[in-house]
């Protein structure tokens, strides 16, 4: 991170074919150097974004018991409620988070032949009943997505790789939209440091200060807040599909001075799909191994051993 600056990219740019080359070209400076940038002008509206966080207000405001019920520790595709203690997202310490949360995937329905097979993260969304909130994350998590995989052309454009090279590993991806809380505290962690798992990240937060990432250097950088803007980062999974092209930068949230809420979608790609280095870089550091696979051994780690699914 040699400017120690989280740079803002303005999508537009790309989208309209105004600079495409200027941006591919600052957005794989961000993807080498810190892992992270901010995302303006993606054409999500303000008003979907404030629908997602005032449904997650009314879903964090229910009585535990009703949360409860749907507690992620019982569901093996990743789907559901994460109670504040939970995860330990610093897999080193153990030091559990102060954060709740909670999960949906690609939704899909009983019947599809997916789920009755039992395939690996391919379970059917668990609702709260709330009025409004399914329809309005499932509009927000097919919005994310269509953002998402677009990112990925220029990603594709920077790597050299042909258009389109990414659209089949996220034609059914195991995508996870996340609504978040992290209650007001003195000291401590409302997330411990940790990489992210998938391939992108596009983190929408409410503007209360407490995202860092490590600096290069050693210490921790401030992400700033842009309004209405993503913060975007790499996760593991491309930092190795890359071939650690990309870089994966850690990051933690520090316990806010006051309730911090954000909304988080992960984007990784379909189970099948194989993770191995892309073409042009380089002698392979990693072995193949599939979406389905990784995700699955990064989630093994975050929950307590007796808690894990």
């Amino acid at each position: 991170m040699s400017d120690e600056k989280i740079p803002v990219l303005d999508w537009r740019r790309f989208a309209s074919g105004a600079d495409r080359a200027g941006f591919v070209a600052d957005l794989g400076r961000a993807c080498r150097e810190s892992g992270f940038f901010v995302l303006s002008g993606h054409g999500i509206t303000a008003d979907l974004i404030g629908a997602v966080f005032a449904q997650g207000d009314a879903f964090f405001a229910l009585p535990e018991a009703q949360k409860r019920a749907l507690d992620i520790r019982r569901n093996r595709h990743n789907r559901g409620w994460a109670a504040q203690g939970s995860e330990a997202l610093d897999e080193t310490s153990g030091q559990m988070d102060r954060k709740e949360a909670f999960n949906i995937g690609l939704e899909l329905a009983a019947e599809d032949p997916r789920v009755r097979a039992g395939a690996p993260f391919r379970g059917v969304n668990i609702w709260p009943d709330l009025e409004g909130f399914r329809d309005t994350m499932l509009a927000y998590y097919n919005a994310a997505l269509e953002l998402g995989v677009a990112l990925h052309e220029a990603l594709a454009a920077d790597l050299g790789l042909a258009r389109g090279y990414f659209a089949p590993h996220f034609s059914a991806p195991m995508a996870t939209l996340r609504v978040l809380r992290y209650p007001a505290g003195n000291g401590g962690l409302g997330a411990g440091a940790h990489s992210d798992y998938g391939s992108l990240t596009l983190l929408m937060s409410d503007g209360v200060a407490g995202l860092q990432v490590r600096r290069r250097g050693g210490g921790w950088l401030d992400v700033p807040h842009v309004p209405g803007g993503y913060v975007v980062n790499i996760g593991d999974c491309l930092m190795r599909w890359s071939n650690d092209v990309y870089v994966s930068t850690p990051h933690r949230v520090r316990a806010p001075d006051r309730v911090r809420r954000s909304v988080a979608f992960f984007l990784d790609p379909n189970p099948d799909s194989l993770i191995a280095a892309l073409p042009g870089t380089g002698a392979a550091k990693y072995p193949p191994v599939t979406g389905a696979e990784y995700l699955r051994s990064r989630l093994d780690a975050t929950y307590k051993p007796e808690d894990r699914p």
